[in-house]
């Protein structure tokens, strides 16, 4: 689709006024500004951004991650100096929904990263992997490459550095399109943020758990459940461990409750 004011004048495309701000306007959830786009729209974004070696960082909040940053200014503020912040739970949804600005859908972290692992290997691009336990991220970029042939995994390194120059370095040598750093909030924002002017890559995707889902290691929920929105549910069942960071989905809902209630 193009639009045109007056005959003569320069026409754009709908992706070129969407990346130019006319449509991608943010939603405030709680303090956090999301993009209000589809999986679709934001891929557009991540190809154009690619396109044109437009560099900046992707950051996929969910609803325990966007109560964290509403005590935590300096972590606010990283999330929404992204260049795309995903709606990344059902628990975001929500939450902008009681709040009376609704969200277009929810947009999976670890689905993004599959459509920019798509991205590059139809254009031949090459993809860092970084995070997970030793062992996980080249797993996991083994099993990227057997799905989308033509990705190139130029590196791979676990998140048990402590070294972050080090790392810096061996990234830069490796000349990456695109890193994911998967270390968990609030570490791999402040990670890429901290790094950002030094690291030679376009594109950087804070993916959280999204390397064990790559490898094989860690199982998502039954379509069924996600579709259910209950996605929550099965990742307390098989890590009961969470249950006290759990407790922040309800904290959250009831902090926007109690905001729109104040109106």
């Amino acid at each position: 689709m193009q639009t045109m004011d007056k005959p003569g004048e320069m026409c754009y495309s709908y992706h070129d006024l969407l990346w130019k701000g006319v449509f991608s306007l943010r939603i405030d959830v709680m303090g956090v500004g999301f993009d209000n786009l589809t999986k679709t729209e934001f891929t557009a974004k991540a190809e154009d951004m690619l396109k044109n070696k437009e560099r900046g960082y992707v950051v996929t909040p969910n609803a325990e991650i966007v109560y964290e940053s509403m005590h935590d200014d300096g972590f606010r503020q990283l999330l929404n100096d992204a260049s795309m912040v995903l709606p990344d739970g059902a628990g975001v949804v929500l939450g902008a929904k009681i709040l009376g600005t609704p969200i277009k859908e929810k947009v999976a972290g670890i689905e993004f990263g599959e459509e920019v692992c798509r991205l590059l290997a139809k254009n031949g691009g090459k993809l860092y992997l970084l995070g997970g336990k030793p062992g996980i991220a080249k797993a996991a970029g083994e099993k990227l490459v057997e799905k989308y042939p033509g990705l190139t995994i130029c590196g791979a390194a676990d998140g048990y550095f402590k070294d972050e120059q080090a790392v810096v370095a061996k990234i830069n040598e490796a000349k990456p399109d695109v890193l994911f750093v998967c270390l968990g909030a609030p570490k791999q924002e402040k990670f890429i943020k901290e790094h950002f002017e030094e690291l030679d890559v376009t594109l950087m995707l804070g993916l959280g758990g999204s390397l064990d889902g790559y490898a094989g290691v860690a199982q998502r929920a039954p379509k069924w459940m996600i579709d259910l929105s209950l996605e929550w549910l099965y990742r307390l069942i098989k890590q009961p461990s969470r249950f006290g960071r759990m407790l922040r989905l309800p904290k959250f809902i009831f902090a926007a409750l109690k905001k729109r209630m104040k109106g």
